[in-house]
């Protein structure tokens, strides 16, 4: 098994997951790309302290870049994870 800090890269905050997090008790990470559900479910709970009834994941494609002239580049692909949150609440806003 991987380290935690391995597994969950970092939160998304995003508008869209401000609002999951506030209607749905859902948080939105950014978490490694062989990481599957089981793991991320582990990571979170021991990390945050929480309570985790589902994950979800969807892989994201790099999007395309313009580097200088004629070049084009590319993004790095990433998966993104939505946890749902069955007790306990994650609040990254107030510790900043």
């Amino acid at each position: 098994m991987k380290a935690i800090y391995d597994i969950i890269k970092c939160p998304c905050l995003t508008e869209k997951g401000n609002f999951l997090q506030e209607s749905q008790n859902k948080v939105v990470f950014e978490v490694d790309d062989r990481a599957n559900k089981i793991e991320i479910k582990k990571a979170v709970e021991k990390l945050f302290n929480v309570k985790v009834s589902k994950v979800s994941t969807a892989n994201m494609t790099g999007k395309q870049k313009r580097v200088g002239a004629k070049s084009i580049g590319r993004t790095s692909d990433w998966k993104k994870a939505y946890i749902t949150l069955a007790e306990g609440k994650i609040n990254f806003l107030d510790e900043l």
